[in-house]
């Protein structure tokens, strides 16, 4: 056990990488001056944007979304424990189990807390993952960015061995839901895969919201809960 303290102790402080990690689960290790914390990541709960081009940099997330407060007490209520679970604990459900995961017809897939548009099914693709996947929301401002560090197993040496792993959070920008996670293996143009849970959202249709728009009502569906979500 010595021994394996005495390697990861000289890797961290020989890689930069390795030692900003080490700072984010606190590993107090000793680390040479020499070594310029060029890169250093912050992990918060603050939003950040995830662009590395010129080009990309330009069309930062601008989130004009209105902030809504939550009612745990009230959601546990109008929610099942899956549900409430996804969007207020970053739990994920297991692949291949989510109701809409093939999933394929046209309409609005909304935030199942706050009812708020965020994905189209124009946008929704079959990834292969196991959870819905889309190729883009319907406005960057409907969501937001944040870093995530946890890994399943809880295996902090292996996450500071691979800090590829680290994950990107996706939010729903007016309730702070958690969605699930985007990812930088999706199909052109955007090159996106928002990999989401289908207990975090709810779909309306196509049929629904042509009803809506000629006066048949409001779109908003609090009930809703998805026979495979129950």
């Amino acid at each position: 056990m010595f021994s394996l303290f005495r390697i990861l102790q000289r890797s961290i402080r020989l890689d930069p990488k390795l030692y900003n990690l080490s700072r984010v689960f606190n590993l107090n290790f000793p680390v040479q001056k020499t070594h310029a914390l060029t890169n250093l990541r912050n992990f918060s709960d603050k939003p950040y944007s995830q662009e590395n081009t010129v080009n990309t940099i330009s069309k930062k997330m601008e989130n004009k979304t209105e902030k809504v407060s939550v009612n745990k007490e009230e959601l546990k209520k109008r929610l099942t424990p899956l549900q409430y679970q996804v969007t207020q604990e970053a739990a994920t459900e297991r692949p291949f189990t989510g109701c809409y995961n093939k999933h394929y017809e046209k309409g609005i897939y909304r935030c199942i807390v706050c009812q708020q548009d965020l994905f189209s099914s124009d946008t929704k693709y079959d990834s292969g993952c196991g959870w819905p996947a889309f190729n883009d929301v319907l406005d960057k401002g409907k969501i937001t960015l944040h870093r995530d560090a946890s890994i399943p197993g809880g295996n902090i040496l292996l996450l500071i061995k691979h800090p590829e792993r680290i994950r990107t959070e996706v939010r729903c920008a007016r309730c702070n839901a958690h969605m699930g996670h985007v990812f930088e293996d999706g199909p052109k143009p955007t090159r996106k895969r928002y990999c989401i849970n289908s207990a975090a959202i709810v779909f309306l249709s196509a049929d629904e919201l042509n009803s809506s728009a000629n006066g048949g009502g409001s779109t908003e569906n609090t009930n809703a809960t998805p026979v495979a979500q129950q």
